[in-house]
């Protein structure tokens, strides 16, 4: 049984997708804490979408496939700040409108060159296929992320919870709301390689929508998110070995199951526990004389 289990951990190419997998999952939950408190789901879904003319282009040009995911996801997020700021559009129709013209932009670009795009791998991430050269840029992505979360957390969580209170402290705003797009578009171009452009999305929301659940302080939200990110992503890589099944779906469904559980069982902010509240608060009923 020990032998069986053990398998995947005999072939070097699931041995690199388990931990290139868990790395990608924790700098995810670092990022999707920032983005469940900023209110920016919507936001990482259009970037996740929008680097796909990038990858097309990269590939046609023969350039590595994260430069042109993170040029194209820097111009999308420019492109939204723009509209946003000349016009009275809501922000909410601008990541639409953005998000879904560079996602045609890719599938046009794709479908006009099959032949030297692998549409699959874009779609749906190839991480059991990870080259070396991949590994480096998501170890790059990775650290330069991490390193800038953990030198301005603080700041960061501030701008995030609280842009005029940041502002009225004397912070870089628009640095820092620049900053973590950049972040933003450059884990995206990393989850890219574990799950594709379509479930990005996911692995930058969940786990900080789960931990937000589990938690009311910030501190014990930036480990428990990147902690379940992490294991969620090596536990998914692992068991689509025995399932026969996409990596990325694997990932996304674990995540998807914790966050469901936390949303029931949560102690404070489950079901059960606002149901329990509410009876709590409900005054008996006096008898009648």
């Amino acid at each position: 049984m020990l032998e069986y289990l053990t398998t995947p951990l005999h072939y070097d190419y699931m041995l690199r997708a388990i931990w290139v997998s868990a790395l990608i999952g924790g700098v995810c939950g670092f990022l999707s804490s920032f983005i469940t408190l900023k209110g920016w789901s919507l936001m990482g879904d259009a970037l996740s979408h929008a680097v796909v003319p990038g990858v097309a282009i990269a590939y046609m040009a023969g350039l590595p496939f994260a430069l042109g995911a993170f040029i194209a996801g820097l111009l999308a997020a420019g492109a939204m700040a723009v509209i946003k700021s000349q016009s009275r559009i809501r922000e909410d129709a601008t990541i639409g409108i953005v998000f879904t013209t560079f996602f045609a932009l890719g599938l046009l670009l794709i479908s006009i060159s099959p032949a030297r795009v692998d549409l699959k791998t874009i779609i749906f991430g190839n991480i059991l296929g990870i080259s070396d050269g991949d590994i480096v840029q998501v170890l790059i992505i990775s650290a330069v992320t991490l390193i800038v979360i953990g030198l301005k957390w603080k700041d960061l969580m501030l701008f995030c919870f609280d842009p005029n209170q940041a502002r009225t402290l004397g912070l870089p705003v628009r640095l820092l709301h620049l900053t973590l797009l950049i972040l933003l578009s450059a884990t995206a171009v990393a989850a890219l390689q574990a799950v594709g452009a379509i479930l990005v999305v996911a692995m930058l929301v969940t786990p900080g929508a789960t931990a937000y659940l589990l938690t009311d302080r910030f501190g014990t939200m930036l480990w428990l998110a990147p902690l379940m990110g992490a294991l969620t992503s090596l536990t998914g890589a692992y068991a689509s070995f025995f399932l026969n099944g996409a990596t990325g779906g694997c990932i996304v469904t674990l995540q998807t199951i914790l966050f469901l559980i936390a949303f029931v069982f949560a102690p404070k902010h489950g079901i059960l526990a606002s149901k329990r509240r509410a009876k709590e608060t409900i005054p008996p009923h006096e008898p009648v004389v």
